[in-house]
């Protein structure tokens, strides 16, 4: 049976035009023009834009383990009201972490059961032991994730500068990509125990608590550790732009990295802390108006590889604590990366359309290794589509919030762009305000390669 998705404006990497998307099965058959191409079913998308699915390649789930922070089935329902067709979930904050092949298969199966949209794995790198990571390589992680500062979490320990070398040589020997937490740990402590010690508790205190400088320092480590270990790296959540600068300083050197920012550093400043509060508060946190905006030269320069999400939700209780230190760290934002980049970029600062296809979906499908399947809207790969109203303008209420406790620093926030249409492998999991999907139906996505 094949779908016709009509009249809409195709967004590619390379250009926006008006053409049909034909789809056979699960897969898109043709990009054709208007009005070619037999269909027994048509979508009408006449004055929509018809962008690939986001790839959001940063997600923590919490399931199985803290399913009551959010779960497969929260985590991908906002997902599917955010045109996000493909999620890569963390290691954390999930009991047991994704350390080895056990506790993969763990997750995958209850993902299996209760997703919406389609998923990938990452693994976790707490050590240099080979056998862990050949399990995960073996299943088809798209890569594992480290820390070079403590996790938040007791049980997925971090990496110190003696052992980050070791643990790099060793992924890089079984062929897997890390991701990196980089904040400098020495330089965050310093920071931290300073602004204690003179009482500060408030929102406004966490920004300095995490300097720029314990990024920057991070990320020069990392990009000699990466070099001389072999590994290929990548920087998760940038929050400025001498992140971005640090980083394209180690690929001169030789360093195989990319980096990646998220919405919340390109929507949110510094002076947000104080308005919003806990919900805010994040790490690296959100930083001044005026980094914000060398934040965003970065990513129109193209200096950013990728934007996600970063979604890392929690129970209200761990949100409402009155002192900053003992708030959880963590943005709920898998449902507005799509609607924050038409409204911040494409809207307000002229970010073109095939930026976004590239930055939301094409990028983070390639540094996955997913590419094969997602990421694009050409023939052969995956139908995964998100139909968007760029013009209708938006109020997230917490009848729209789709987020386990109901905490999320995007309540209130206007948008200009709308998803309408969510579509993963030629299925419509979202329309029109609605999730019309069930669990179950969702594929896991292995790394391109994985024996």
């Amino acid at each position: 049976m094949r779908l016709a998705v009509r009249g809409g404006l195709v967004v590619t990497e390379r250009e926006t035009r008006r053409a049909d998307v034909i789809v056979a099965g699960e897969r898109i058959e043709a990009v054709l023009d208007p009005g070619a191409g037999a269909a027994e079913e048509e979508i009408a998308a006449h004055g929509l834009l018809v962008l690939p699915g986001v790839v959001d390649a940063h997600v923590h789930v919490n399931e199985p383990g803290r399913a009551e922070w959010e779960g497969w089935r929260a985590a991908t329902r906002g997902a599917a009201a955010g045109g996000v067709t493909t999620v890569a979930d963390m290691p954390l904050n999930s009991l047991p972490p994704t350390l080895d092949g056990a506790a993969f298969d763990a997750k995958r199966a209850f993902a299996e059961r209760e997703a919406i949209v389609d998923f990938a794995l990452w693994g976790g790198l707490v050590g240099d032991d080979p056998a862990p990571l050949r399990e995960l390589r073996g299943r088809g992680v798209v890569g594992v994730k480290a820390f070079m500062c403590p996790s938040g979490v007791d049980e997925f320990a971090h990496l110190d500068p003696d052992a980050l070398e070791p643990a790099l040589h060793a992924a890089a020997a079984a062929g897997l990509l890390v991701a990196v937490h980089a904040e400098d740990e020495d330089a965050v402590a310093h920071a931290t125990r300073e602004l204690r010690a003179a009482g500060r508790r408030d929102p406004a205190a966490w920004e300095p608590s995490r300097p720029i400088p314990a990024e920057v320092r991070a990320i020069e480590c990392l990009g000699r550790a990466a070099r001389i270990g072999g590994a290929t790296v990548h920087v998760v959540h940038a929050s400025n732009a001498g992140a971005v600068d640090a980083a394209a300083r180690c690929r001169i050197a030789g360093a195989r990295m990319t980096i990646e920012t998220c919405p919340h550093y390109l929507t949110f400043d510094a002076s947000d802390l104080g308005r919003i509060g806990p919900p805010l508060k994040c790490a690296p946190p959100v930083r001044t108006s005026a980094e914000r905006e060398r934040l965003w030269r970065s990513v129109r320069e193209g200096a950013v590889d990728l934007v996600a999400s970063d979604h890392s939700p929690c129970p209200r209780e761990l949100k409402e604590r009155g002192d900053i230190w003992d708030v959880w760290g963590g943005v709920a934002g898998v449902q507005f990366t799509l609607a924050a980049l038409l409204t911040e970029g494409v809207h307000r600062r002229g970010l073109g359309e095939s930026a976004l296809a590239r930055l939301l979906a094409g990028a983070p499908a390639r540094l996955l290794g997913i590419a094969d399947r997602k990421g694009a809207i050409r023939a052969g790969l995956d139908a995964d589509l998100a139909l968007v109203d760029p013009e209708r303008e938006w109020t997230v209420t917490a009848r729209e919030l789709e987020a386990r406790n109901g905490v999320s620093a995007y309540l209130g926030r206007r948008f200009r762009g709308k998803v309408v249409r969510t579509i993963v492998r030629g299925r419509t999991v979202y329309r029109d305000g609605e999730v019309v999907a069930d669990g179950g139906a969702a594929r896991f996505i292995a790394r391109e390669g994985s024996s």
